[in-house]
Parts: structure tokens; C-alpha cells; sequence
């Protein structure tokens, strides 16, 4: 049997149990994953509680809870608290999603806050998405011509239009690509779902006239390969999207332009 001993700096250790709130009787625990680069000191997970007679329902209600009444030094990201912006992502309860739009009542007992998974830690619960971003880029997020640009807009039918539903929903929160074991290994190579999706939104774009370009920039053992088929992506997608499926696609086109 293989054993394995992680390092002693990346030991989780038990951490601060806060003081329950005073008065309250209907109350939720929250374990907080915690590290701050700063203090030299092992991560740890605190304990807080949360009434929840004075706190929205949803899990990011919570945090800002902490955040505001009991810990002002706990980091995370938030921005538009509607599932749209994709700041709040993290790993709650075992799954990657938004803490905007996962509701507490969707959880049984505690409710176990961890960063996005396989990710370098800025601080707390904020990964730091440098590397996804850069592969993002790579891929040339943007409409890419060689004809006269219009007077007005590029023009599109309805039926061309309704091919880009289920990729442009993508909002980039990271939630599928931290969820493949695939990214976990070959994250330096593998550009992962969440960028292959927002690659196939632009391969189909009838607007779009460097589809050949953008096959070439993909056509590589590691940038595409390492696709497997897990399906974590999907599962984890927080818009319901289905990354998988648009990385079989982009594989078919490859395969196609061959023949």
C-alpha cells in the first residue's frame, strides 16, 4: 500500500472556534477554510455561528455574516450576489458551485467552505486565477474577421444565433475546470473545460472566419487531449452548461477537416 505524508506547511489544522452569538437561538455552523500567506502559519479551518433569524438564506449570506459581525479579517471574492458574475466560486459541501446561489437549506448539517481546489490560495477562500485567465486569452476571445467590417453590425440568422446557447452562458467562474482531475495534473498545459467551451463558442460563430486558425491553436496532445470524458465539468457547472459535449465537438472538427 502507498503511503503518503504532505508536507508539514500544507497540513490542515484545526482552527478558532468564535463564540456562538449572543441571544440567538436558531443558529448554523460554518467551517471556514483559512490561510493568510503572511503569518507563516499552516491553514486551518475555523468554526462560526451563524443565526440565521439575521442572515439571508443563501451560503454567501453567511460568509458576509462572519465577514461583517464576527471576522472582518476573512478574504473572499463576491460581486453581483445573482450567479452572474462568477466571483463567489468555491467548494462547498464537496462540490464546486457559487455561494450566491447555493442556499443553505440545501445542506445537511454543517456547511464546509474550502477554495476552489488545485488552485494556488491568495488568502481564504480566493484562488488565484492567473494561469486560467492567461489560457483564456490564448484561445482569442473575440470575433476574428478578414471582410470589410459592416457599416452597422455583422449580421446573423436566428438559426446560426441559437447555436451559441449553452457556451455563451459561460461566466468563467472556474467551477468546471477545478472540478476535472484531468486540470488538476496538466493544468499547466490543458487549457481545461471552462476554456475549451468558450473555444467552441467562437469555432461556431457563423461571424467568425478563422475557424482554421483557431482548430490549429487547439490541435495539440496536452491544449485538447487530455480531455477524458470524466463529465466533472458538467456536474459541477453552476449555468448547467456541458462542457464535455463541447469539447467532442471541437474533437469532431479536428477529426472532419482531415477527412
Amino acid at each position: 500500500m502507498v503511503e503518503l505524508a504532505l508536507p508539514k506547511n500544507s497540513q490542515v489544522n484545526e482552527g478558532k472556534v468564535w463564540p456562538k452569538p449572543v441571544g440567538a437561538s436558531n443558529l448554523r455552523e460554518y467551517r471556514v477554510y483559512r490561510w493568510n500567506p503572511d503569518d507563516g502559519k499552516n491553514p486551518r479551518v475555523d468554526t462560526y455561528y451563524i443565526d440565521i433569524d439575521d442572515c439571508g438564506p443563501m451560503v454567501l449570506d453567511g460568509l458576509l455574516y462572519i465577514k461583517n459581525k464576527i471576522d472582518p479579517t476573512l478574504t473572499l471574492r463576491r460581486s453581483c450576489r445573482e450567479g452572474i458574475c462568477g466571483s463567489c466560486a468555491m467548494n462547498i459541501d464537496g462540490t464546486n458551485t457559487l455561494a450566491c446561489t447555493k442556499g443553505m437549506d440545501e445542506i445537511k448539517g454543517t456547511v464546509k467552505i474550502y477554495p476552489l481546489p488545485h488552485m494556488p490560495v491568495v488568502k481564504d477562500l480566493v484562488p488565484d486565477l492567473t494561469n486560467f485567465y492567461a489560457q483564456h486569452r490564448s484561445i482569442e476571445p473575440w470575433l476574428k474577421t478578414v471582410s470589410p467590417t459592416p457599416a452597422k453590425e455583422w449580421k446573423q440568422s436566428h438559426e446560426d444565433r441559437l447555436k451559441l446557447d449553452g457556451l455563451y452562458e459561460c461566466i468563467l467562474c472556474a467551477c468546471c475546470s477545478t472540478s476535472c482531475p484531468s486540470y488538476w495534473w496538466n493544468g499547466d498545459r490543458y487549457l481545461g473545460p471552462a476554456v475549451l467551451l468558450q473555444a467552441y463558442r467562437w469555432l461556431i460563430d457563423s461571424r467568425d472566419e478563422a475557424t482554421g486558425e483557431r482548430l490549429d491553436n487547439l490541435e495539440d496532445p496536452f491544449r485538447l487531449y487530455r480531455c477524458h470524458t470524466i463529465m466533472n465539468c458538467a456536474q459541477a457547472c453552476p449555468k448547467g452548461l456541458n462542457p464535455a459535449k463541447a469539447i467532442g465537438e471541437i474533437k469532431k472538427m479536428l477529426v472532419e477537416r482531415r477527412v
